[in-house]
Order: C-alpha cells, then sequence, then structure tokens
C-alpha cells in the first residue's frame, strides 16, 4: 500500500469506498474475531455515553447519512432505544449551537458540523496529554490555565515541557510550554525538521510567523524594476549607497529559498537574479507555504535552569527583561513565579558585582557591563575550548579579517558561536545558520558588527596556516 504496487508490480488501486467504509469495518470484523461481537448492552451502554460528548460520534455519522439537502433530520426511527438516543444528541447538539429546532421533532443541523465536532474531539484528546504531562512532572498546579495555541497570536515565552507528534502522518509537531504568563501552552510548531529540537527544560521565546511579503521581497522587487529585471548585491548597493554588503546579501538568501522551493527567479552564472514582474505575488505564495509548514519561529533563550542564572557571568535573557523594565510581564504564578525569583536574585547579584546600580524601582546597568559580562563569558569559553584543542584564545574585533576552518559550533549563554579554527590559534564569532551546512570548510570574511559575509573554500578538512 505504501509504494502503490499489487503484488504483480502493478499500479495498486483500492476504490474509494472501501476507503471510507471498507478499512474500518474489516478492522471491526477482525476484533471481532478476537474479543467476540459485542452484546447490545455494550452498546446500548456505549451509544448512552456518546449522547453527551463534545466530539463527533457514531450517532452523528448516523444523523448526517440521515439528513435531507437542507441539512434537516428528524429523531424518528423504528427502534425506540435508537430514537431516544437520536432524539437526545439532536437537544444536544441544540444546547452547543450547532443544530437548530424547527419544530415537529425536526432538526436543522449546523454547516460544518463534523469538522467543528472533530476539533472540538481533538481540543479534547490535547487537553487530557496536557494535565497527563504536567501531573508526571508534578506541574499540576491548581487554577493555572490551560491554553491550546494551533495559531500563535502573540509572542511566547516558557520553559519547554514536552515536544511530540500532533500528527504522525502530515509530520506535524506541538511543543508544550510552561508560560511566563502562569498559563501552559499547547504551541502547533508545523511539520517536525522546520524546528530545532531543544532538549525538554529549555527556555524558549516563540513567535508567529507572518504569511505576508517581507520587506526585502519588497527591496528586490524595487532593484529589480530600476534594473531591468536584475537583482545582484552590487546593483542592491547601487541602488541604496547607505546599506551594508552583509544586509544586501540576506536578500541574495531569500532570493535562494525562493529559488529553492521552486517559487523563486532564475539565478545566472555571474550570481546575478533575474526577477520576473510578478514577483511580489510569488513571494506571498512562497510565505503562505512557508507559515503551513513553521508557523513559528523558535529561539532559544537558555538551556541553563533560570535558578541558576541569578550569578551567571554572562550577559543572560534575564538581564535583557531587567533592562526591558524588569520582567512586566511575568506573572506571579507558576514558571512566571520561578522567573521573578531569579530576576529579584539576578538584580541583587548585578549591584552586588558593581555592575548595577539602585533597586527595583530605580535599577539601571553602569556603562558597559553588558559586554564586560560577554567579554568574561567568552574568555571563560576560549580557556575550555582551548585546553582541548591545544591552542590559544584569540577575541575576533570589528573590522579584522577572519580566516580559517569552521570547526564546530558551541552554545554560549549570550547565544551561538562559531569556533574559527587556524594554524596557532583559535576564535570565537557569532554563529549564522549558513555555517550548519559548511563544518569542517577552510572560509573567511571582515568581522563586521552586524556578522560576517562568508566565503567559503573548496572543503579542505585541515586547518589553514596563517
Amino acid at each position: 500500500m505504501l509504494r502503490g504496487v499489487d503484488d504483480r508490480g502493478d499500479n495498486l488501486v483500492i476504490a474509494r469506498e472501501y476507503i471510507s467504509h471498507g478499512l474500518r469495518e474489516r478492522a471491526s470484523e477482525l476484533v471481532t474475531l478476537d474479543l467476540g461481537p459485542r452484546i447490545d448492552h455494550e452498546i446500548e451502554a456505549r451509544l448512552r455515553h456518546d449522547v453527551d460528548q463534545e466530539r463527533l460520534t457514531a450517532i452523528d455519522r448516523r444523523l448526517l447519512r440521515r439528513m435531507d439537502a437542507e441539512r434537516i433530520v428528524a429523531a424518528t426511527d423504528n427502534d425506540p432505544f435508537q430514537q431516544s438516543v437520536a432524539a437526545g444528541r439532536l437537544r444536544k447538539l441544540k444546547a452547543m449551537d450547532l443544530a437548530e429546532d424547527i419544530g415537529g421533532g425536526r432538526y436543522r443541523l449546523a454547516d460544518g458540523l463534523e469538522h467543528t465536532l472533530r476539533h472540538m474531539g481533538e481540543r479534547g484528546d490535547i487537553i487530557r496529554l496536557m494535565q497527563r504531562e504536567l501531573t508526571a512532572r508534578r506541574l499540576d498546579r491548581a487554577g493555572v490555565e490551560q491554553v491550546v495555541s494551533n495559531n500563535l497570536s502573540e509572542p511566547l515565552v516558557g520553559r519547554v515541557i514536552k515536544r511530540g507528534f500532533s500528527d504522525e502522518h502530515r509530520d506535524r509537531h506541538y511543543l508544550m510550554v510552561d508560560g511566563v504568563d502562569g498559563r501552559v501552552h499547547y504551541v502547533d510548531i508545523g511539520r517536525g525538521a522546520a524546528t530545532p529540537s531543544v532538549p525538554e527544560g529549555t527556555t524558549v521565546r516563540i513567535d508567529p510567523r507572518a504569511a505576508t511579503v517581507t520587506q526585502a521581497d519588497r527591496t528586490v522587487d524595487a532593484v529589480a524594476r530600476a534594473n531591468g529585471g536584475h537583482y545582484s548585491t552590487d546593483l542592491h548597493l547601487r541602488h541604496d549607497p547607505t546599506a551594508s554588503e552583509a544586509f544586501a546579501t540576506s536578500h541574495v538568501r531569500r532570493l535562494e529559498a525562493m529559488r529553492r522551493s521552486g517559487a523563486g527567479p532564475e539565478r545566472a552564472a555571474d550570481g546575478s537574479w533575474t526577477i520576473p514582474d510578478d514577483h511580489l505575488a510569488r513571494a506571498e505564495a512562497f510565505a503562505q507555504r512557508q507559515q503551513r509548514d513553521r508557523p513559528v519561529t523558535l529561539s532559544v533563550l537558555s538551556r541553563t535552569s533560570v535558578a541558576d542564572l541569578a550569578e551567571k557571568e554572562a550577559p543572560t535573557w534575564l538581564d535583557r527583561e531587567l533592562a526591558e523594565g524588569g520582567g512586566s510581564a511575568v506573572r506571579d504564578v507558576g514558571y512566571g513565579r520561578e522567573v521573578r525569583t531569579a530576576l529579584a536574585a539576578r538584580r541583587q547579584w548585578l549591584v552586588e558585582q558593581q555592575l548595577a546600580d539602585g533597586d527595583r524601582s530605580g535599577f539601571h546597568y553602569r556603562d558597559g557591563a553588558l559586554e564586560g559580562l560577554r567579554q568574561r563569558e567568552l574568555r571563560q569559553a576560549g580557556e575550555r575550548i582551548g585546553a582541548g584543542l591545544g591552542k590559544r584564545f584569540e577575541e575576533a574585533r570589528i573590522g579584522e579579517r577572519i580566516e580559517g576552518v569552521i570547526a564546530r559550533r558551541v552554545d554560549l549563554e549570550s547565544g551561538s558561536f562559531a569556533v574559527v579554527e587556524r594554524s596557532r590559534d583559535f576564535t570565537l564569532v557569532p554563529w549564522r545558520e549558513v555555517l550548519d551546512r559548511n563544518i569542517g570548510k577552510a572560509a573567511s570574511g571582515i568581522m563586521l558588527a552586524d556578522g560576517i559575509s562568508w566565503q567559503f573554500g573548496r572543503g579542505r578538512l585541515g586547518p589553514t596556516i596563517s
């Protein structure tokens, strides 16, 4: 069945009716062989139980088959028990605003009844899943709200409780997040490969992705319209002299992503691009497909327990919260309470270390405090890595040309960095996704305030000669 061929190698053809009903009936027959037929008492008990269920039931399927073209159905039946069950279910559907009583024992079923009931059933399953996971982790707090967010509308910060499949056939995944807002969230994160895996206990920020044309798309279109339908980094810089090369290169990455998906423009041998007149329409369609596969963007804030961040000699996400006002959006409930406690401890430690002044009402960082913490963290990380490599660590400076082999990635509290190894030493530079597929390759670029625009060699696996 998976390959779509029969035992003779011909195309496997299965009747639509067998897919819709036959498989279910065949499975029922096989179970009956093992367990024996259900007795009438069991069947009746199950139907009585289904009358008040907020999900799609066997009674609903029977009502949907019996309704007429105007979606009207009556609770009449030759079997008095089946009639009473149908009447009870119709009254329940009316109470749920999914059926309208038009008199005479007749009801008009709501449009989309089957989809609505399926969705309600799925939501109930999710709530039960969340309850099981919270209980297993002893996080089941009285009064904590559980939120099912299939379409996230605003950023969410919290601690990852669990990641799992929401639909294995379509490769859809979910995250359970203990939010700083004091609520537990179930978030649809789309296809598995679209969102990187993070360990349980990691603090993350999840942002919804908009399925719209980006400013980069509009800029590419404007440059192309001014240059006969062509775009390149050089044309971009001539069109906007204030733009940096790294900024222009980010637009090329967008075009590459569109090209790989089959929706993008054509790339010439010299690296320039031919941009069609309907580029913005194609960009919007590309964004919508991306949004379906990857409805959210996940950023790792910290892999360290929030309680251990109070005295961390590195800029942490708690520092960003303090710099922006002390975490006013953090509620004193659940994980939010843990974060509030950590914020207070961090504030006190910073004052003791003479990195900040004041108290909660008048707290502020001293000049260069966060940069000083970043330097401390880099030096400590450099010492640890250098001990393993047998090389000294050299800090990368703005304007310096960086040359070497991309050895590996290291995750620090202030972010992710690439280890660039040279013959006698190594350095750490901010990580970019493009480096994932270039580990082990020779690379070079200029260290700028907004990152490095990399140029890669031919996959040399040894250190370069400095």
